[in-house]
């Protein structure tokens, strides 16, 4: 593989991952789980040519490294804010029972 293939690699997952945090910042989910099955060759493929452990490539290393950052931090957010509503959806299933119950 040459630099040049190497380097559209990363910029290729790095787009993905690009992509992974806009709509994790639009609430589809569903695609970002998509998105990531396409980023997974790519990874994998990274991975085994030993292409981040290169010198020439720390800038893409490191900006990569940024974008999954953001994407974990995205992603905890909105785990959390979903354990909030739905902590929320049962507390009010609870006191509906209770009401129901006394009527």
């Amino acid at each position: 593989m040459n630099t040049a293939d190497e380097k559209e690699l990363l910029e290729e997952l790095a787009h993905c991952l690009e992509e992974q945090i806009a709509l994790a910042r639009r609430g589809n989910f569903a695609a970002v789980l998509q998105m990531a099955g396409r980023c997974e060759p790519l990874v994998a493929e990274i991975a085994a040519t030993g292409l981040l452990e290169k010198p020439e490539h720390k800038t893409g290393r490191n900006y990569l490294a940024k974008l999954y950052r953001d994407l974990q931090l995205l992603l905890s957010t909105q785990q959390g804010a979903v354990a909030e509503q739905l902590k929320s959806v049962r507390k009010g299933k609870k006191t509906l029972a209770i009401y129901h119950s006394n009527v």
